[in-house]
């Protein structure tokens, strides 16, 4: 293992591998750092928005790119976010890739950097660290860093500890990587970016610009439990809702070689007309996306090989014919260690910040979690925190008063 200091560099170990981020705080006033990375070409700028990576926008444009890990904490108080890279994936123009972090708010709070305690950045392949960079965070007075940089020479891909603070937060961080941030002011007439400002005739329509990149994201709480959604358009598009937790990989987070638990990610729905199921790999209940129940989970990772958790697609076109959906996880292997499994659940809504829950209680004796309700309100999408715990999947339904009759099943 190579561990480098500030501005020191090394050869990557392949190409494809993880970059893990990991950190303890000492300021209980800072929530998490928000860690991204910029996909850049030789002019230091990035192509397209598509190149900011971050917790609302998962992966690059061309897949090389994607999110693994947002904030994940330990028992031991120290958070992590990862990134999985394929640098084959990456067009010719591609020739760096900024790591960064921020912290959200610094401002208000009165805090920079220098109240996180350690931060280190590593480099993974197969499971084992070839480079890592402890960053020299003592007495840092800014709120956003740049952590490290891959970047190509002679053919060749290396990472740099770079360790450099930046005024400002996110937006302006991400801004001088090129990317439009959207920062709306009431009554403001829309702005045109240089890149769609042509010279095309009279009579040719003109291309809408593609939105700017948001950076707003809603964490739904015990305090703040519940947000709505309205249609910016002709309908909601299409939602997705993503299962991510800590798989207890050998090695991993639980340690000691622990077997991999198999959290599986599951919904009970009801449609206007009454009718009424399950959406859930138990049974190859898989749902549909076109058709009643206008539900689709993508696949069953029961092995915790999936970087980025399981998936499940609700069709808001047909939102209109949906009245309710209570979105649920079960252990259906493993111990049922909710502290430590560390499960989160994003929504993901066209036109809307992320939203996500947490699964931050614990009841160790239940199997199952009732995470997020979706209801259908005057055809808006209302989005409610529930993290309820049951011992099986027929108590959560007897609770939200669904009425369906059980039989034993397997996968």
């Amino acid at each position: 293992m190579t561990a480098l200091t500030m501005g020191g560099n090394a050869p990557l170990p392949g190409e494809d591998f993880e970059v893990s981020v990991r950190w303890k705080l000492k300021s209980a006033a800072i929530d998490e750092i928000d860690v991204s990375a910029f996909v850049l070409t030789a002019s230091g700028k990035v192509a397209s928005d598509d190149d900011m990576i971050f917790y609302g926008q998962r992966s690059d444009r061309s897949g090389a790119v994607r999110v693994t890990e947002t904030n994940r904490r330990a028992a031991d108080g120290t958070a992590e976010a990862s990134f999985a890279f394929d640098v084959r994936r990456l067009p010719p123009s591609s020739e760096k890739i900024a790591i960064t972090g921020t912290i959200n708010e610094a401002a208000a709070k009165r805090v920079s950097f220098n109240d996180v305690a350690s931060l280190v950045v590593s480099v993974i392949r197969a499971g084992v660290a070839a480079v890592t960079f402890d960053v020299p965070v003592s007495g840092m007075s800014e709120a956003a860093l740049i952590l490290g940089e891959l970047y190509k020479r002679n053919g060749q891909w290396k990472f740099r500890a770079v360790g450099q603070g930046y005024n400002g937060g996110l937006k302006p961080l991400a801004e001088g990587f090129g990317v439009r941030i959207d920062d709306p002011a009431p009554g403001a007439a829309p702005t045109t970016s240089a890149a769609t400002r042509q010279s095309v005739p009279s009579s040719a329509p003109v291309p809408p610009a593609a939105p700017p990149v948001s950076l707003s994201k809603v964490t739904l709480t015990k305090a703040q439990p519940k947000i709505s959604l309205a249609k910016k358009g002709a309908s909601f598009g299409e939602i997705k809702i993503n299962l991510n937790w800590n798989k207890g990989k050998k090695g991993g987070w639980f340690g000691g070689g622990s077997k991999n638990i198999d959290l599986d990610l599951g919904c009970l729905f009801e449609l206007q007309d009454g009718s009424k199921g399950c959406v859930q790999a138990l049974g190859n209940a898989f749902g549909s996306f076109d058709q009643a129940p206008f539900v689709r989970l993508m696949a069953d990772d029961r092995t915790g090989a999936s970087a980025d958790g399981e998936w499940m697609r609700i069709n808001g076109s047909r939102w209109s014919d949906i009245r309710r959906i209570i979105i649920y996880t079960f252990i259906y292997e493993g111990v049922a260690n909710w502290t430590e499994t560390d499960g989160v659940v994003t929504v993901y809504a066209p036109d809307n910040p992320p939203i996500e829950v947490k699964l931050d209680e614990g009841a160790n004796s239940m199997r199952n979690c009732g995470i997020v309700l979706l209801e259908n309100i005057g055809g808006e999408i209302s989005v409610r925190r529930e993290v309820k715990y049951f011992a099986s999947t027929q108590e959560l339904d007897k609770h939200f008063s669904w009425g369906l009759r059980w039989v034993a099943g397997s996968k």
